[in-house]
């Protein structure tokens, strides 16, 4: 795969020099506060996550978020499609904006767009879904901007920071796909 331009991104393959930001994000209870990690991370855990990934099926891996900054590019973050179902044609995305100063601004819903828009149209998945909680209004917000469609609830399903929330599944199917293409054209 080549890199996915957006138009104020871009989505690349994941380096290893990447792993430092990561790290640094990972460990950081406020870009955590959404994600399902529950204790700290070192290094080497992320290094380990990075060997894993880079041998997973080349569709699943995870790709680099970044912005253009002048004539440099600046990583805010990653993302990716994984648990890719071949015969349902169906995936779970993930996304993790951790640069907190670009927070926001939009980035995460173009990148969701043109995560949709590989799920779709280069992966030809048919379905394609999300988890978050439901005390994540922001990240809400960005998925429905993007798309995405409130399928259902499951209730106390996640229990972090002494409490219980809800976890939102939200999803698009390729035809809303198709529809929502049409309409910007």
């Amino acid at each position: 795969m080549s890199i996915i331009y957006g138009k104020r991104i871009r989505l690349r393959a994941v380096e290893r020099e990447d792993v430092r930001k990561f790290h640094e994000w990972v460990n950081d209870p406020e870009v955590t506060a959404g994600l399902v990690m529950r204790v700290p991370l070192s290094l080497r855990d992320e290094e380990e996550w990075l060997e894993r990934v880079s041998k997973a099926d080349p569709n699943q891996k995870p790709l680099a978020i970044e912005i253009r900054k002048g004539k440099a590019w600046k990583l805010i973050g990653n993302c990716g499609a994984f648990g890719i179902d071949v015969v349902s044609r169906s995936s779970e995305l993930g996304i993790m904006i951790g640069a907190k100063e670009e927070w926001n601004k939009g980035y995460g819903a173009e990148a969701m767009t043109l995560l949709l828009k590989h799920g779709f149209e280069t992966l030809n998945l048919n379905r394609i879904f999300l988890r978050v909680y439901s005390e994540n209004v922001r990240a809400v917000r960005s998925y429905e901007k993007a798309g995405f469609v409130l399928e259902g609830r499951m209730r106390e399903a996640v229990y972090k920071h002494g409490k219980y929330d809800d976890v939102l599944i939200m999803s698009m199917l390729r035809s809303e796909w198709d529809t929502k293409i049409k309409e910007t054209q």
